[in-house]
C-alpha cells in the first residue's frame, strides 16, 4: 500500500511530497508526473515515480492497488476540461480499490465560476462511493506574493475586490492539513474547509508590501470590468481574465472568508500571515 499524490512536481504536490517524506518511509510514497525529468529530486530521495497524463486515461491503468492512499490534486489546465481529467483518475482510483481519496477543492462558500469545475468533481467523488476527503483549500498567499513585480513598479495594488477579505495561508500550510490527512486516521467521509487564521483586505495587503519594501503602494480598487480589461491588457487570455475577476466579485462578497480553523488544527500550527510571505517574497 502506497501514499499516492498526483502532480506532485507542481507547487503544492512539492510541498505536499516533502511533509510526507517527514513521515513516513520514501518507499511508501509515490509520485505522479507527467514528465519524469522534473520528478529527479523526489526520485533521489526514494519516492516512487509513476509517470501518468489526465489527458491519457490508459496512463493510470497500473498507478493505484488496492488499499492505497490517495490525494488528487485539481489540475490547473482550465482549458482542458478539468473534471474529465479528474474523472480519470477517479475512475482508476475505484476500479484499483484505494482506501480513500483525498481531493483539493475550493471554499464552500464560494460560488466564482472557478468554482464549478470542483463542485462537479466533488459530485463524482460522492458518486463513486470512495471514501473520500474533501480538501476545500481556500486561497494561497502565494496567489499574490509571487506577483509583486508590477505592483513594485506601478506602486499600486489593483484588484476588483472592493474592501473585501481574504483568509489565505501558504501552500505549505495547506501541504501539512494534506499530509495530516494522508497520514492519519479518521477523515474518511470528512469535508474541510481550510483558511488562514486571519484574513486580510487588499487595503492591509498594499500596506504591508509598502512596509517590506519602502516604497509607498496604493490600493486601487477598480470595477470588475475595468480589471477585467487591465488582464486582457497585459496578455490574460480572456476566459482566464473573467474567471480571476469573478474571483474578485466573490472576495468583494466575503466569500474568501474561512473561519472554521480546520487548517490550523490539522496543520497542527497556526497558518503563515500574509505579511510573512511578503517579507519573504521581498528577500527573494
Amino acid at each position: 500500500m502506497s501514499i499516492v499524490v498526483t502532480g506532485a512536481t507542481g507547487h503544492l504536490g512539492k510541498h505536499v511530497i516533502d511533509g510526507l517524506l517527514e513521515k513516513v518511509p520514501a518507499d511508501r510514497i509515490t509520485a505522479v508526473v507527467r514528465n519524469k525529468e522534473k520528478a529527479a529530486d523526489h526520485a533521489a530521495r526514494g519516492v516512487r515515480i509513476a509517470v501518468a497524463d489526465y489527458n491519457a486515461p490508459e496512463t493510470f491503468d497500473s498507478v493505484f492497488s488496492a488499499g492505497d492512499t490517495v490525494l488528487l490534486i485539481s489540475g490547473n489546465e482550465f482549458d482542458k476540461g478539468r473534471v474529465g481529467q479528474h474523472k480519470v483518475v477517479l475512475a482508476a482510483a475505484k476500479a484499483a480499490g484505494v482506501a480513500l481519496l483525498a481531493y483539493t477543492s475550493a471554499p464552500g462558500s464560494l460560488t466564482a465560476a472557478l468554482a464549478d469545475d470542483h463542485r462537479e468533481t466533488e459530485a463524482a467523488i460522492l458518486e463513486s462511493g470512495l471514501p473520500y476527503t474533501l480538501l476545500r483549500n481556500g486561497w494561497y498567499n502565494e496567489n499574490y506574493t509571487e506577483n509583486l513585480a508590477p505592483v513594485l513598479e506601478h506602486g499600486a495594488v489593483v484588484q476588483a475586490a472592493g474592501e473585501g477579505r481574504i483568509s489565505s495561508a501558504s501552500r505549505a500550510d495547506y501541504a501539512a492539513a494534506a499530509v495530516a490527512v494522508l497520514t492519519g486516521e479518521g477523515h474518511e467521509n470528512k469535508t474541510y474547509e481550510l483558511g488562514g487564521d486571519v484574513a486580510w483586505s487588499f487595503t492591509e495587503y498594499a500596506a504591508e508590501v509598502s512596509k517590506a519594501s519602502g516604497k509607498e503602494i496604493a490600493y486601487n480598487s477598480v470595477p470588475v470590468e475595468t480589471y477585467k480589461g487591465i488582464l486582457t491588457g497585459v496578455g490574460v487570455p480572456e476566459p482566464m481574465a473573467a474567471i480571476l475577476a469573478g474571483v474578485d466579485e466573490s472576495t468583494k462578497k466575503g466569500e474568501l472568508v474561512v473561519g472554521s480553523g480546520d487548517l490550523s488544527r490539522l496543520s497542527g500550527r497556526p497558518t503563515t500571515p500574509i505579511a510573512e510571505s511578503v517579507a519573504a517574497a521581498l528577500k527573494g
